[in-house]
Order: C-alpha cells, then sequence, then structure tokens
C-alpha cells in the first residue's frame, strides 16, 4: 500500500536527516576570525551577534535582489522567538547597510541584521563564487569561554532545503511546484 510506503520512506528520510546532522556536528570545528561588519546602529563583529549565547546561527544572504534569499528571511522572521531561546540569531547581507535597512524595514524583520559589503566573510566562509558573487546559505557558530570562535556546521540554502518550508507545502499539490518561484517585489 502507497500509505505504509511513504510513512517509511519518511522515517527513512528523517533517520537520515538526523544522522546527516550528528556528522555535520562531528566535524573538527574550524577557528573563525572576529569579523567586522557594518550594522544598522554602526560597527558590528561576529562575536557581537551571538547577542549573549554561546551559539549563533547566522545566514548569509545574497540582497534584496534575491526573491528566493527574501523568502528564507521573511519564513525566518516568524521563528524569531523560539530561534533566540536558544542562540543568537542574524543575517548578513551583501547589501550596503542603507539598503539593507529599508529592505528590512519594509519586509518586516524582527532579527539582527549587518552587512558584509566587502564579501570577505562570505568568500572566507564559502559562501561565494569565484567571482565574489554571494551565495546563500546558513552557519552554525560557537563562542568559546576564551572569547574564540568556532565554526561549527554549515548548509546551503537552495529550492526544497530544509529551511523554507514552502516547498514541501507545494510537494503535496497536484502538480508540486508546478515552476512556482518567490513573488515579492521590490
Amino acid at each position: 500500500m502507497a500509505t505504509t510506503e511513504i510513512q517509511e520512506l519518511e522515517q527513512q528520510i528523517l533517520e537520515m536527516k538526523k544522522q546527516l546532522a550528528e556528522l555535520k556536528r562531528a566535524q573538527p570545528a574550524t577557528r573563525a576570525a572576529d569579523y567586522g561588519f557594518d550594522g544598522l546602529d554602526g560597527p558590528v563583529k561576529l562575536s557581537d551577534l551571538f547577542q549573549g549565547k554561546s551559539d549563533l546561527v547566522l545566514i548569509c544572504n545574497m540582497g534584496r535582489s534575491c526573491r528566493h534569499c527574501t523568502l528564507w528571511a521573511d519564513g525566518f522572521n516568524g521563528v524569531v522567538p523560539e530561534l533566540e531561546s536558544r542562540a543568537g540569531f542574524a543575517l548578513i547581507s551583501a547589501d550596503g547597510i542603507e539598503d539593507l535597512r529599508k529592505f528590512a524595514v519594509k519586509r518586516g524583520w524582527r532579527f539582527r541584521v549587518a552587512s558584509d559589503r566587502d564579501g570577505k566573510f562570505r568568500r572566507d566562509m564559502g559562501f561565494a563564487g569565484a567571482n565574489g558573487d554571494p551565495w546563500p546559505g546558513v552557519i552554525g557558530f560557537r563562542k568559546n569561554e576564551d572569547g574564540t570562535i568556532d565554526r561549527i556546521a554549515s548548509a546551503e540554502l537552495g529550492e526544497g532545503d530544509d529551511f523554507c518550508p514552502t516547498w514541501h507545502m507545494f510537494d503535496l499539490l497536484a502538480n508540486g511546484w508546478n515552476g512556482w518561484e518567490p513573488q515579492y517585489r521590490l
């Protein structure tokens, strides 16, 4: 029966996701510099984004020109209190700080944002192409007692990933995604 096959496959996928998360966390942590960014209220360092927590979830966002990155950020907005109950949470954008400020206000984002306009952080973290173009992703960091920062794990953001529920909801429709693209307009 298809229902039984679906349930079994969903269980296998869940177990594989747990295994993947364990493998990511089991990798040796890599030391990260305390990068500087342009924050809404002036310069901000990576260490400031932890917001007093020992862990940080950091989103690498391509900027306002990317409808997909906006879709993800809008979705994160709804779970900010839950995320921040466990870790610092922030978004780093390729946009300059004034463009980022205007866009974050327009979108009603409730999380911290900062600009990595020069792209050094994204390049060092592996979220930029050979030509420097930004790529979307998410990185987990840990701040050690001595103030040093370790990169624990990361993941790319892309269609169908686990960071945006929209794709999975459309999977339940008769025609699936059916060529759908995020629809926000600048």
